[in-house]
């Protein structure tokens, strides 16, 4: 049977090309051997469930324990009714031993009991009547909110000291989140009356990312069945535009060998992968399609909005910059700062946060481009001065994140000159006070900072010369645009204060500087 490229759901190596999911998470064997009650979390998609479930088939199959994997997704629909999410979960929890394990390991019938003691008296009854010890893995825990989480949390924290006669011998919680972020979930920590919901926890760990290496082998997978080839270079652009995140390297290969390249005789080049990105970020899967809706949570916009901004975290609390980072939306580099995850999201953040600008802007006639087709940048600067003197003011009030609008209004503009055949590649200078970004329309490569001038601070022209100029020495180029978006109180309307003017940088780089 021919395997491919999953991009929904778990993985089965009969039917997916997929690496060993074991090998992601050496470290669960000892905490199992120590009876541990401990925690897995890790961003969507990035092969928790196909993880467990091989660890489950392989401890059952060893013949040791009976471990299997639950889910208490079914919970979440009665997050308000914790009595009728517990039977919800059980009903669920029957159907997957009947799936997942031989007859001689299922748990008995449920037990009767009250609500708020179900799932204990549940485990209770399995784990006495098991003929091994039980390890169980509940699945999209953080589903569940307010009273069905802190129900669900009480009893295995109730349960815990009855082990391994009485109740699972292990247990791990898996879902989006470390526990610490569980008490937000349910209410607060004084709910549980505990500095954590789940205090019986002996580790939390995670999945990382796939390494370069691993994307490789996953690929060879497909030449091997195939014959087609990903070449060195297509691969390590892949890695470069995902920095490994599972789902993203799975579908850049999906549309790559289904979509662009079905023909098996024909490598995967780096442009492919490049028209790859393009079809994903467009489309917006639903892997994406649930990154943009994150993107409405408060706790996300105190990170994301400055980020675009340049401007630093200041004091964002840490538990907002854990969360996103345990949501994989971003990272730590190497100095230790946070970034964007990869570039796939550093493009898809603006465009979701520019659509209901782009959704509200004019017919603008292309008058940018010359008579073959090719774009001049003395054109497109004209024409964006025209649309900003004239739209402006009023789109400002449509971009979702208010310190960032000039930059959402200015990427919606960019982004319908490029969707005739160019693209946007942008840089978040985090603490830096800009954000960059390089135009690419056929051989034309603009390059434009922005920076924004605020109450109470200086001009930033001065700083924003000597950074451009950094950033153009960087790509090769003499020119380019600095913006700088007067957000101070008492301005005159921007039909009024929008100017331009030539500057030369500390290298002597002639720019365009424009005042919005």
């Amino acid at each position: 049977m021919p395997r491919w490229f999953n991009v929904a759901g778990p993985c089965n190596p009969d039917i997916h090309y997929m690496l060993s999911p074991l090998t992601r998470i050496p470290a669960v064997w000892p905490l199992i051997e120590q009876q541990g009650y401990f925690v897995i979390h890790a961003p969507r998609q990035t092969g928790k469930t196909t993880a467990m479930i091989a660890l489950a088939r392989a401890l059952t199959a060893a013949g040791r324990f009976a471990a299997v994997l639950l889910s208490a997704e079914v919970g979440a629909a009665f997050n308000n009714d914790p009595g009728a999410a517990e039977l919800a979960i059980l009903n669920s929890w029957q159907r997957a031993a009947a799936f997942f394990l031989p007859a001689e390991l299922r748990p008995p019938p449920w037990p009767s009991a009250e609500p708020g003691t179900r799932l204990a008296a549940a485990l209770d009854a399995w784990a006495q009547a098991s003929p091994r010890p039980l390890v169980i893995f509940i699945d999209e825990i953080d589903a569940l909110q307010n009273e069905a989480l802190v129900a669900v949390l009480r009893q295995l924290r109730e349960g815990y000291f009855r082990r391994p006669e009485f109740f699972p011998w292990s247990l791990a919680l898996i879902g989006l989140r470390d526990v610490r972020d569980y008490k937000v979930a349910s209410g607060g920590s004084e709910r549980l009356h505990t500095a954590s919901p789940f205090n019986i926890k002996t580790d939390s760990l995670t999945l990382e990312n796939f390494t370069l290496r691993d994307v490789a082998a996953l690929y060879q997978q497909h030449t091997d069945d195939t014959g087609q080839v990903f070449t060195p270079a297509a691969t390590a652009l892949v890695f470069e535009l995902t920095q490994g995140q599972p789902w993203l390297v799975n579908a850049l290969a999906r549309q790559a060998v289904e979509t662009l390249v079905p023909d098996r005789t024909q490598p995967i080049t780096p442009e492919t992968i490049e028209q790859a990105k393009e079809i994903l970020i467009e489309r917006q899967d639903t892997h994406l399609d649930s990154l943009a809706e994150r993107l409405r949570e408060p706790r996300v916009r105190r990170i994301i909005e400055p980020m675009i901004a340049g401007q630093t975290l200041g004091d964002v609390p840490e538990d907002d910059r854990r969360f996103l980072l345990d949501l994989g939306l971003v990272r730590r580099d190497p100095a230790g700062r946070l970034t964007i995850a990869n570039p796939i999201y550093r493009e898809v953040i603006p465009r979701v946060l520019t659509q209901g600008t782009q959704d509200t802007l004019p017919r603008i006639a292309p008058i940018w481009l010359r008579l073959d087709g090719t774009l001049e940048p003395a054109l497109l600067l004209e024409a964006f001065l025209a649309f900003w003197r004239e739209h402006g003011q009023a789109l400002l009030k449509s971009a979702p994140y208010h310190e960032v609008a000039p930059h959402l209004v200015l990427m919606a503009f960019l982004h319908r000159v490029v969707n005739g055949g160019g693209s946007l590649q942008r840089e978040y200078a985090v603490g830096m006070g800009r954000l960059d970004i390089l135009l690419r329309y056929g051989q034309v490569r603009l390059a434009i900072e922005l920076k924004t001038w605020r109450d109470d601070e200086p001009d930033p022209l001065s700083k924003g010369l000597s950074q451009l100029d950094a950033y153009l020495a960087g790509l090769g180029l003499d020119t380019g645009w600095l913006v700088i978006f007067d957000q101070r109180a008492n301005q005159p309307r921007i039909a009024e204060r929008t100017s331009t003017a030539t500057a030369l940088t500390p290298a002597g780089r002639s720019v365009t500087v424009i005042r919005a």
